[in-house]
């Protein structure tokens, strides 16, 4: 063989990033030996050699097993299978630390004490049919006897988390959080309490019916579609488009509690549309003021933790939405074409 081929024992562990004492390991242990001896007996290792010293220090460096590792080399697994096991190791542990530092934030935004450490760590570990089952209990003791329309609650369920498999720091939170509030029986007798005054009166059970609530997820939702396009389009809220769109809405909304669109009603619904982000931001300043959500905000509360849980709120998207309504209300304010 070619002297020139073959390094010492200390080029073999300055190429491969490891010492010289954990070169002599590797050999003595036969996981790597040297590729040759010296007239003197010193250790050799060609650039084969150094090559494996060096997927053996990165595999160390993964906690690999040394007996796994002499497995790899001897040809009793694969790379791909080792390195493909130790993924799963490693999202197994990255899941396990998200969720303590989920708890560990919490425990410290809310100052509990150290007693509810361990009831925050078993709702973040729940699998998805416990998480299932307590969001059930919630609505089955809510919807129990509530004098609503029939169905009306079980729609109401259908709104209901779905934490990912790989849920983010902020989305932990959130279920933490809402699955305390729908433990706690003040927060159920709150929601109970706020669905009973909104949806028993005449205009909240016309609200809560199925031809309501069919409208709105159905042929309501169409129209919905059309006027967030015109928006989006960047539409003027005066111009035909908007107009048009705007109009078969309200149209449509109207004939639902056989209510004429009259110019008065415009105004009454376009008020509302503007009232919106002023009420949402007084909710957040009694959340912040109370540091935590304030019962009076019951389902909202629900809604709002449900849709952070499942991914499908942020803050860019409430200044939109907020944007949203101001240009709705501009468009409702303004009187029908031919009107």
């Amino acid at each position: 063989m070619n002297d020139h081929e073959l390094y010492p024992i200390g080029d073999a562990a300055r190429r491969s990033g490891l010492s010289v004492s954990a070169v002599r390991f590797y050999a003595d242990a036969k996981i790597i030996e040297p590729t040759d001896l010296n007239e003197f007996g010193h250790r050799r290792y060609d650039i084969d050699a150094i090559a494996r010293l060096e997927l053996v220090r990165t595999l160390r460096e993964l906690d690999t097993d040394l007996e796994e590792i002499r497995r790899l080399l001897d040809g009793g697994t694969t790379l791909h299978d080792l390195l493909t096991t130790h993924l799963e190791i490693v999202e197994s542990q990255e899941r396990v630390l998200r969720a303590r530092r989920a708890v560990l934030r919490t425990l410290i935004k809310q100052g509990d004490a150290t007693a509810r450490a361990d009831l925050m760590h078993k709702l973040v570990s729940m699998t998805d049919e416990e998480r299932e089952r307590i969001i059930d209990d919630f609505w089955n003791d809510v919807g129990a006897g509530l004098d609503v329309p029939d169905g009306f609650v079980e729609r109401l369920r259908t709104v209901r988390p779905v934490l990912p498999a790989e849920p983010t720091a902020a989305q932990l939170e959130a279920w933490i959080e809402l699955a305390d509030l729908v433990q706690d029986p003040e927060f159920r007798e709150a929601v109970r309490t706020y669905l009973h005054e909104t949806y028993s009166t005449d205009e909240g059970r016309n609200v809560a019916s199925a031809p309501f609530q069919d409208f709105i997820h159905t042929n309501g939702a169409a129209l919905s579609e059309e006027v967030l396009a015109a928006y989006h389009a960047g539409e003027s809220p005066r111009s035909p488009r908007a107009q048009d769109a705007v109009t078969r809405f309200m149209e449509a909304s109207a004939a639902l509690s056989d209510t004429p669109l009259t110019p008065e009603l415009r105004n009454r619904m376009a008020d509302g549309y503007r009232r919106l982000p002023d009420i949402m931001r007084l909710i957040a300043e009694e959340d912040a003021a109370a540091e935590g959500p304030v019962y009076d905000d019951t389902h909202g509360r629900y809604l709002s933790l449900v849709a952070m849980v499942n991914g499908t709120v942020s803050e860019e998207a409430q200044d939109q939405d907020q944007a949203l309504y101001a240009w709705i209300a501009d468009a409702m304010c303004v009187p029908a074409p031919g009107a």
